[in-house]
């Protein structure tokens, strides 16, 4: 037990071996503080491209046709990129929309957007044109970038278009810029601007804690925190050597995840980051040995497939992994500890994050990483408290609560929805997460299930609001609900509960067809069952737990 002054002047007796603190109930990190810039205008272009982060030479890697973009040449192309967005009218503050999968050009753009003080919105590009219309209203976009097979998707929103492509592009009624087009502008030409690290960086668009999707307003100083903490702690205590890191970036780039870990992160650190437009096993098991990869962030559903799939991975040589991380959604203890049986030479990183903070706060590192089933430690810099539910007192190690999260890397609000802001984030600046977790006496994070109703399928989250809605929306439906269903594969699948009207001839695959041409692919509905009346309280909320609970008993 440490006796020491915390910030107010007040003592603390905090355990050296939890990190706990019995007279504020806050957990501090265990992991040594770290020094973020202060500078108060620096932005996050000028900090990844710093020449003091410089490792490699290459910088991005197409996986399938080995284009390149050097370290030499990435200043030049953002400048092109600045200086293109300048002439078509973009400026400071302004919101420019990228609908895309992951290629060698999104870090180009997202980096060209914020150099001129600009705002990045990434977009799932499995969305409907619907759904990009609605991102794209609330977040007040100016302009979108879509690959040329989005184009269609992406023109309702009226907005002008980038269309992702390097070759000529002709479309039968519109003429639009290509971004080859923007790549010969003339550097010269991008403007010179201020960029306070408390400024709009990117507006990333999360369910939350609320279940209604919002904008996740992150700052400069929020990207350039989670690149020194994270990466800093990752490449420090886990034997990384950014010098000959060659990380894969599998994961949408689209993603809070793949944002911080992928662009800004492996491109900070100086490290090669080889790109994948898609996942497909086999491909990624060849690049793993092509490129001789040693670092790569993955999903839970990815870390499975490697597991399950021993016929297809023996095929191809993997020892140049040496860090596989895992995050996005919950990795089982058995599914951790069966890839650490079947990978014995790779350190597994476990995460726990979302996107209001910007990417991991915990992770397990150094010796840590063999606590299976652990979302780690808390990363330097960062406090967390865990409150009981009902009376929302701080709990000590072991003891079951709402995580509660405060630190630089916390989300500045939601974007024009100062309501879900103030619910989510208290007046002492703590990010109340809904979910229910715990500490252990080592200071080690467990995430034991989600107090939110979010579901999440294969790490992408599906809002069941969202889905009973338009359940409300057919003819023949008088009330729907939506919950959870356990998946090995993807984590959890959406099944709905149905009241149909009395004589209706609908069946379960009548109601999933109905949603999936109405949503993007990972929100579809899997599982349908009938029921008399869906269960609800005095108020009119409906009672989840008891659908849960019947699911289970059902199937």
């Amino acid at each position: 037990m440490g006796k020491e002054v915390i910030a107010g002047g007040l003592p603390c007796s905090r355990d050296l071996r939890s990190g706990f603190c019995k007279e504020n109930g806050v957990y501090y990190s265990k992991h040594k503080p770290r020094s973020i810039p202060d500078e108060p205008y620096l932005d996050v272009v000028s900090y990844v491209l710093s020449p003091k982060h410089r490792a490699a030479e290459i910088a991005l890697i197409d996986s399938s046709t080995n284009q390149q973009i050097s370290y030499k040449e990435l200043p030049g192309k953002i400048r092109c990129v600045a200086a293109g967005l300048y002439r078509m009218g973009i400026r400071q503050g302004d919101v420019v929309c990228i609908v895309s999968p992951n290629s060698i050009h999104f870090p180009v753009i997202f980096l060209g957007i914020l150099s001129i003080g600009a705002v990045a919105t990434t977009t799932n590009p499995l969305n409907t044109a619907a759904e990009i219309i609605k991102q794209t209203r609330d977040s007040k976009a100016k302009l979108a970038f879509a690959v040329p097979e989005l184009v269609e998707r992406v023109k309702p929103t009226g907005l002008p278009l980038v269309v992702i492509t390097q070759e000529s592009y002709k479309h039968a009624a519109h003429h639009f810029i290509t971004y080859g087009e923007l790549l010969q502008s003339d550097p010269c030409m991008a403007p010179t601007v201020k960029i306070r690290q408390e400024d709009t960086a990117a507006l990333l668009y999360s369910s939350g804690t609320t279940g209604v999707s919002k904008g996740v307003i992150i700052t400069h100083r929020n990207v350039i925190s989670m690149v020194t903490l994270l990466l800093g702690v990752i490449i420090s205590e886990s034997n990384l050597n950014a010098w000959e890191m060659v990380s894969l970036a599998v994961l949408p780039m689209f993603h809070v995840y793949g944002l911080t870990m992928l662009v800004a992160g492996m491109l900070a650190v100086g490290a090669t980051c080889v790109v994948m437009g898609r996942f497909e096993l086999e491909e990624m098991l060849r690049t793993f040995e092509h490129y001789k990869i040693t670092f790569v962030p993955l999903v839970p559903p990815i870390i499975l497939a490697l597991t399950h799939h021993s016929a297809v991975v023996g095929k191809y040589d993997l020892t140049s992994v040496r860090h596989v991380g895992s995050g996005a959604a919950p990795l089982g203890k058995q599914v951790a500890q069966a890839f650490a049986n079947r990978f014995p030479h790779i350190q597994l990183l476990q995460g726990y994050g979302m996107t209001e903070t910007i990417g991991a706060t915990s992770v397990t590192t150094g010796e840590g990483y063999k606590r299976y089933g652990s979302a780690g430690l808390l990363i330097p810099n960062i406090e967390a408290k865990v409150i009981d539910v009902d009376k929302a007192t701080p709990l000590p190690p072991n003891q079951k609560g709402e995580l509660c999260l405060r630190g630089p890397i916390i989300m500045k609000g939601y974007f024009s929805n100062e309501e879900a802001t103030s619910s989510t984030i208290d007046k002492e600046g703590w990010l109340h997460t809904g979910d229910l977790c715990y500490f252990d006496e080592d200071g080690f994070l467990y995430v034991v299930d989600r107090l939110k109703e979010l579901i999440k399928y294969n790490a992408y989250q599906v809002a069941p609001a969202e889905l009973e809605a338009l359940l409300l929306s057919h003819p023949e439906i008088l009330d729907g609900a939506v919950v959870p269903l356990p998946d090995e594969e993807v984590g959890e699948i959406p099944l709905a509960y149905v009241v149909k009207k009395a004589n209706s001839l609908l069946a379960e695959q009548d109601v999933i067809n109905f949603v999936a041409k109405q949503v993007a692919p990972y929100k579809k509905v899997r599982r349908v069952l009938f029921i008399d009346s869906i269960p609800k309280s005095a108020v009119g909320k409906i009672l989840r737990k008891e659908l849960v609970e019947r699911t289970t008993s059902k199937l």
